[in-house]
């Protein structure tokens, strides 16, 4: 059997570039070596790309440093070809190829639809969202504001450009107390892994929220902070996609931060969440709701709060490319719900193949 040629793309230039590292390693260690043969493609934190077919295994960091620099052209009749470079930055002629793409270049320059238009492109097929719900999931104020129209259940919030606190502080700070009121949470809009995420408990912490925040984006989002069980759900597929079984995270800090997710391993993640069978039922047809209103596909880990006192769910986020490590929940909750961690990543990659197929027997018919 021919194996398919994996280009497992990691690093980038986001804040979240270490957790990148991680995901990667986690994919590795678990993809079918029988049925894949795996280039790393690392992206380093100034967006320089580098590529080493005869990596040593799971030597990512070295790759990153000391990998061979790598050109991916924008240009179909190349797709998937990439060709290395020498020191000047010119096209040595040496080339190798993938034959589908599997990103896991978590945050901005990766989950935000930047490198899905380059894969795009380039004709070659990619795990995930494409350009338009990766780039709309990635804002988390258009992402709410979208999830609104669709009727779907979302906690009370505010956004505004940073520019705009700094000159109309007063007036914005007024409008956080009467619309939202406190505690509430702050974080930079177009990122995750809860980089730059803080509580404010009143207006004086609200300032040091919107500064923290301010350093990662040009966007900062307010949202009231709900007493509240924090619940996720995994969802699987392209146009007719899947949901797994809810799990439930237990911060046991204020709350479920970076730390948390990828250092310690301090929270207890609950898989499968305790809920009552409406409650499942009712947490994932939202998941799937929020995966098509975005028209996400491939895969996505929604995220909700379930109310204390009313028991009310509302949907928080949806990450497009959720983490792979070892702890994360994505493919845990897939894990509860019969797919191993190998099979997901074999589905994950047969999706992808499947919709770029479908893409050109499309734009052949129109031809």
């Amino acid at each position: 059997m021919t194996k398919i040629t994996v280009g497992l793309l990691f690093g980038g230039k986001s804040g979240e570039h270490e957790v990148s590292l991680q995901s990667a390693a986690s994919i590795l260690s678990a993809i079918d070596r029988a049925k894949y043969r795996v280039i790393p493609i690392g992206i380093t934190k100034e967006g320089r790309w580098r590529a080493d077919p005869g990596f040593l295994e799971g030597e990512f960091t070295r790759i990153l440093q000391q990998g061979a620099p790598v050109l991916l052209p924008a240009e179909p009749n190349l797709s998937g070809q990439l060709i290395q470079l020498d020191a000047s930055g010119s096209r040595r002629g040496k080339r190798t190829s993938v034959d589908v793409v599997f990103p896991v270049l978590h945050g901005p320059f990766g989950e935000d639809g930047t490198i899905q238009g380059l894969l795009e492109l380039s004709d070659i097929p990619y795990v995930g969202a494409g350009v338009l719900g990766s780039a709309v999931a990635m804002d988390k104020d258009v992402m709410k504001r979208l999830f609104q129209q669709a009727g779907l259940p979302t906690a009370p919030f505010l956004a505004f450009q940073w520019d705009h606190w700094r000159n109309r502080a007063r007036e914005l700070e007024q409008e956080v107390a009467v619309k939202l009121g406190y505690p509430c949470f702050v974080k930079p809009a177009n990122l995750g892994s809860s980089i730059g995420i803080s509580k404010a408990e009143g207006a004086e912490d609200l300032s040091k929220a919107l500064a923290l925040a301010g350093e990662f984006d040009e966007k900062v989002i307010v949202e009231t902070a709900l007493d509240a069980r924090e619940i996720e759900c995994s969802v699987l597929g392209n146009t007719d996609p899947q949901a797994s079984l809810p799990g439930e995270i237990i911060p046991r800090t204020g709350f479920y931060d970076y730390q948390a997710k990828y250092l310690d391993d301090s929270a207890e993640l609950v898989v499968p969440a305790l809920l009552r069978p409406e409650q499942v039922e009712n947490i994932q047809d939202l998941a799937l709701r929020s995966f098509q209103t975005l028209e996400c596909r491939g895969l996505a880990r929604v995220d909700f709060f379930l109310e204390r006192t009313t028991e009310e769910i509302y949907v928080n986020e949806i990450n497009t490319i959720p983490g792979f490590t070892s702890i994360s929940m994505y493919p845990k909750l897939w894990q509860v719900s019969g797919l191993p961690y190998s099979e997901l990543i074999d589905r994950l990659i047969q999706l992808a193949l499947e919709r770029h197929r479908r893409g050109q027997s499309r734009r052949n018919e129109g031809g």
